[in-house]
């Protein structure tokens, strides 16, 4: 099974409501698709999102990449040869890792149509079921709340709630939200490093004695202050996640070098898709450093990926794959099954995707 042509597409999809971070605010989903066909009739599928505030790329660059550097890299390679497809997909452009991950779990889809098993059971086969959280975007707190509320009547028990765009008001968004869902919801907190170390330590420790019992902070500070970092990370007793910090194993290998959070957040359009989010995954479980499983703004083909590469790993504990959960419709047939919170893995080859 050899690739014959690799070829993108965009892909669309309104949001249910506004996501808003303390660095963006999106109201539909404009990604790119790619489809990557083979010599015996079977077809691969990826998606790249455009984050230019995280990754910096954009859609033109990334449709861009795969056409002109990654196409090329690995056209007429045999399917069967995945590590070397994956050597010359990582150096074929420098970073450009959201259109590397499109590309990456298409091949991946292919691998394990190959061999006529699900991908998940190719990786690993941990687990079949997984529980995602549910993002609540930073609003004015009365919106916060309301949004937290409805999450929890729609069934989720996680709930990940967006601040950093104004420290001041952050503990009280947090507080109130607690005082509505009660004691039995998680709460995890990403402030996407909108805040300076003295302001989360300050923050996180005010949380931590208004009696929030958050489950962790993610990026608290600036992607590159990995002595910011440090700092919360030794200050605060809440667990600290690393997101924006850790782009490779190499990056993995520092954070947990330097003891600058206590967990690491994978997403494939940071790693460059499944090949290397496994490496930092064994990185970190080899040091006793547990895994969330993440997602930009992503539809269900690319969550789907990430759904399976989570499913296979014993070392992934937590998951953020709210993606589908927050479009108002589904762009593919197929895949894992995702009802709310729960996210089921099917008995389809490959990623599962009908066409």
């Amino acid at each position: 099974m050899k690739i014959k042509n690799i070829k993108v597409a965009k892909v669309e999809a309104p949001l249910i409501t506004p996501f808003k971070t303390a660095l963006r605010t999106v109201h539909r989903i404009h990604n790119i698709a790619v489809y990557v066909d083979t010599d015996e009739g079977q077809i691969g599928i990826g998606e790249a999102a455009p984050t230019a505030v995280i990754t910096g790329e954009t859609l033109g660059s990334i449709t861009h990449a795969i056409e002109n550097y990654i196409k090329p890299a690995i056209m007429g390679l045999d399917i069967e040869e995945i590590a070397q497809i994956m050597e010359r997909l990582d150096k074929s452009i420098y970073h450009n890792t959201s259109a590397k991950a499109a590309v990456d779990m298409a091949i991946y889809d292919l691998f394990a149509q190959h061999f006529q098993a699900p991908l998940y059971k190719l990786l690993g086969g941990y687990r079949k079921e997984l529980t995602t959280d549910i993002t609540i975007s930073v609003n004015e707190l009365e919106e916060m709340v309301r949004d937290s509320v409805a999450a929890k009547a729609r069934g989720f028990h996680i709930l990940k709630v967006k601040v950093g765009k104004d420290p001041i008001g952050d503990v009280k968004r947090v507080v109130a939200i607690r005082q509505a869902v009660g004691p039995d919801i998680s709460i995890r907190v990403d402030a996407n490093q909108g805040w300076t170390p003295k302001q989360a330590v300050r923050i996180i420790g005010a949380l931590e004695d208004a009696g929030t019992n958050i489950e962790l902070v993610e990026q608290p500070v600036h992607y590159n202050d990995l002595a910011g970092m440090q700092y919360v990370t030794a200050n605060t007793l809440t667990n600290i996640l690393a997101d924006e910090s850790v782009f490779s194993a190499k990056d993995a290998f520092t954070i947990i070098e330097k003891r600058a959070a206590d967990l690491i957040n994978i997403k494939l359009m940071k790693t460059g898709g499944i090949h290397q989010a496994h490496q930092i995954c064994q990185i970190a479980e080899a040091n006793g450093i547990s895994c969330m499983i993440g997602c930009m703004l992503e539809t269900k083909i690319s969550v789907s990926a990430a759904a399976h590469f989570a499913a296979s790993q014993k070392n992934i504990t937590m998951v953020d794959l709210d993606g589908p959960g927050l479009c108002l419709k589904d762009p593919i047939s197929g895949g894992p099954i995702f009802e709310n919170e729960r996210i089921t893995m099917t008995d389809a080859v490959g990623i599962g995707f009908t066409i």
